[in-house]
């Protein structure tokens, strides 16, 4: 059992009460549900209670409303008025009863059809706030539930929880759901901003230390009361201006902000003044830019949001975004004017009347649109959200997960071989189209067929999924395969009269030199007699002979970089004067390779390693032996010397690939030191995975990107 007073002693005696009671209905009403990881199903409603009074500020209703909403939603007996709860109550629970009946599969998660049905089933706008609670709670226990599951939640929080609670202003509330989703969707990219500004938060709160100096007196002098504070950007809103203006996290100049929280009595016309003092004090000691100017105090936004923002430039020239707000501001930009429902039974301030308005206007308009009332205060679009596949619905609303670019022949294949072969077309959304129509997010598919459609060498062209893929060709090359037979028993009789071998690394090359797909195109053309099997003998000679002299310079190449990665000159120690005689090695965690960015870490018996920011063991060190941290930065030019680094390569069970992979390695100045390749017939894949020996991480771009435009290559990512 929970200590319900001790959580929500916030409330008056009166509140307490009612949210006893209704815990007390839920605690019985759930005992004997579990949730997925198998904790108590209660913990679930007592953490969005939790949200909803401490996060949130919501009235003592609205806290009972959680509980009663859970056990009525189970237990739809549950009579709340008889229980003594009252009207209010009721009308929120009735509203979140039947938002949870709403499946995602009944609205294809169309965003905005399904904010109609909240809007519809929310007479009290409280439910819907209630309701994104609820959805901050799933995020934060993600990984309890099954792949499936995950997945779903995943994408209805990207599509509409995340720009509701934006629209709301409940800005701390997107701000963790975004972290949450990045964290699922691109976890690398996450470890290395995360970790990024791990190592740079003594930096910023030096940056603030200096900025604050030279202001203390004046403050000081005025009674001014403040606290000072640093706000960090998101990772996910990091990662996007990386991405829009195509910077390293190095080249985001806003970052962080510094924040002024003055602490006054809550009048207007004081808050105001001190604000502006404290602006002045900032423009006078450091140089402004006047087009950053953002005046949210004499014009607060519609949420209720107010606050003073410029951007300064101190002393070395750096740029600094300055937020001046009082304490009763900050609460407000915090949490939203939600924080202000009052549960002493305050219920008709202005401001609260219009903050509901503005909820329900914005519920009912569409994000960003012109009847949106925060519309003309959204200071950057909403985040596209980074996606690498779509997830499109059955008639019967089943949920399928395709890659971007998915076509409605790729749907027909993943539901089925036998659709995909005899597909003529589908149903998008109650229209017709043809097999080649890209799919979006939210479609609702239904695909057509016919008994004589046979597949055709075009659909290669415009299907996207490794199934469709494979089983096309299956299909294409059935009527190869005797032809196939005939031509590989007549070149194995020749080959025996010849008394000459072809090996598969040979065969491979005579495919990409004849530029034959498959094997089976090979030996059907010998069977047809297109290829003459001489031909082919010739080839094979000259091939043979060629791959003789390329092992003789191998050897030459290897003896020529036995030093690899441990050549001194490839790195520089800084701010080491204590460690600059300790040897330093890359860390075989993440194997840095030259133009990475890393951090080393000063071990007790290995000297230095080095590891990338991305590396997955870098955020346990940070937090473990922040001491043992050294900024590290690489030399001007790297040496003649190599890195050594891992790929992992997943591609479509095509046998040609693999030489165009090796041929883009060594068309580049790198060489492949360990090559593996694993059948995945389930997945219909190759699993390729290889250490290569790179001069740097330029180098290493290039040839991962090359290989990525492979038309058979699926993902390709560093070990």
């Amino acid at each position: 059992m929970h200590d319900i007073e001790k959580l929500f002693r916030r409330y008056d005696s009166d509140g307490l009460e009612m949210i006893i009671k209704a815990y007390s209905i839920a605690a019985e009403a759930l005992k004997d549900l579990k949730r997925s990881n198998g904790v108590a199903f209660i913990e679930h409603p007592v953490a969005v209670a939790s949200i909803v009074c401490d996060e949130i500020g919501l009235s003592a209703e609205c806290v009972a409303a959680v509980f009663l909403h859970e056990a009525t939603r189970f237990f739809p007996d549950t009579d709340i008025i008889a229980s003594g709860f009252g009207k209010d109550v009721y009308t929120i629970v009735d509203g979140l009863n039947k938002i949870s009946t709403i499946n995602p599969k009944d609205t294809r998660l169309e965003a905005e059809n399904y904010k109609r049905l909240i809007v519809s089933y929310s007479a009290d706008p409280r439910v819907t706030v209630i309701k994104i609670a609820d959805r901050l709670e799933v995020m934060r226990s993600l990984d309890i539930f099954p792949k499936p599951s995950r997945e779903r939640k995943i994408l209805e929080t990207m599509m509409l929880y995340i720009p509701l609670a934006h629209q709301l202003g409940l800005y701390n509330i997107k701000s963790e759901m975004e972290d949450i989703y990045f964290r699922h969707a691109e976890p690398e990219q996450y470890r290395a901003i995360t970790n990024k500004l791990k190592s740079t938060e003594k930096d910023r709160e030096k940056l603030m230390t200096q900025f604050i100096e030279p202001l203390k007196q004046k403050l000081i002098d005025d009674g001014i009361s403040y606290k000072l504070k640093v706000r960090t950007k998101t990772a996910l809103s990091i990662y996007k201006k990386m991405q829009k203006q195509k910077v390293p996290f190095e080249g985001v100049f806003d970052v962080f902000a510094i924040r002024f929280i003055i602490d006054c009595e809550e009048d207007r016309e004081t808050e105001h003044a001190l604000c502006w003092k404290v602006f002045s004090y900032v423009t006078e000691e450091y140089e402004s830019d006047t087009k950053r100017l953002r005046d949210w105090i004499s014009n607060p936004k519609p949420n209720g949001y107010e606050s003073l923002h410029i951007t300064v430039k101190n002393k070395e020239g750096s740029s600094l975004e300055v937020q001046i707000r009082t304490k009763r501001m900050d609460d407000m930009a915090e949490s939203g004017l939600a924080s202000h429902w009052s549960y002493k039974g305050i219920r008709h301030e202005a401001t609260l009347d219009k903050w509901l308005t503005a909820v329900r206007r914005a519920l009912e308009s569409p994000l960003g649109s012109e009847n949106d009332p925060m519309a003309a205060y959204y200071e950057d679009d909403i985040l596209e959200l980074p996606s690498k596949d779509i997830f499109v619905f059955t008639p019967t609303g089943e949920l399928r997960k395709l890659p971007a670019g998915s076509t409605v022949l790729d749907f027909a294949f993943e539901i089925h071989t036998n659709l995909g072969i005899k597909c003529t077309g589908g149903r998008v959304n109650g229209k017709a189209v043809r097999i080649n129509e890209k799919l979006k997010t939210g479609d609702i598919v239904d695909i057509m067929s016919g008994k004589n459609q046979k597949p055709s060498s075009d659909w290669l062209n415009f299907v996207v999924t490794n199934k469709a893929r494979n089983k096309i060709r299956q299909k294409l090359s059935e009527a190869e395969f005797q032809k196939a037979a005939d031509g590989k028993e007549l070149l194995g009789r020749r080959l025996k009269n010849w008394k000459m071998e072809l090996d598969d690394e040979t065969l491979a090359n005579i495919l990409k030199k004849l530029q034959y797909k498959t094997i089976n195109a090979f030996y059907a053309a010998i069977g047809e007699e297109i290829l003459d099997v001489s031909d082919v003998k010739n080839l094979i000679n000259e091939i043979q002979q060629g791959s003789n002299e390329q092992g003789q310079n191998d050897a030459e190449k290897r003896s020529r970089s036995t030093v690899q990665e441990n050549g001194s000159d490839d790195i520089l120690v800084i701010d080491a004067k204590n460690v600059r005689g300790l040897d330093y090695r890359m860390a075989r965690c993440c194997n840095p390779v030259f133009g990475d960015d890393v951090f080393g870490f000063v071990t007790r018996t290995e000297g230095i390693k080095i590891h990338r920011m991305s590396c997955p063991n870098a955020a346990r060190l940070m937090d473990m032996y922040p001491y043992r941290i050294q900024k590290v930065k690489w030399s001007d030019s790297p040496s003649s010397g190599n890195f050594q680094t891992g790929l992992r390569i997943v591609t479509a069970l095509e046998p040609s690939v693999i030489n165009e992979v090796m041929d883009i390695v060594n068309s580049f100045r790198a060489s492949i030191r360990m090559f593996n390749v694993v059948e995945n017939d389930r997945q219909g894949t190759y699993d390729i995975t290889m250490k290569i020996a790179v001069p740097s991480n330029l180098e290493l771009d290039k040839v991962t990107s090359q290989i990525r435009n492979l038309k058979n290559v699926v993902k390709i990512s560093r070990m």
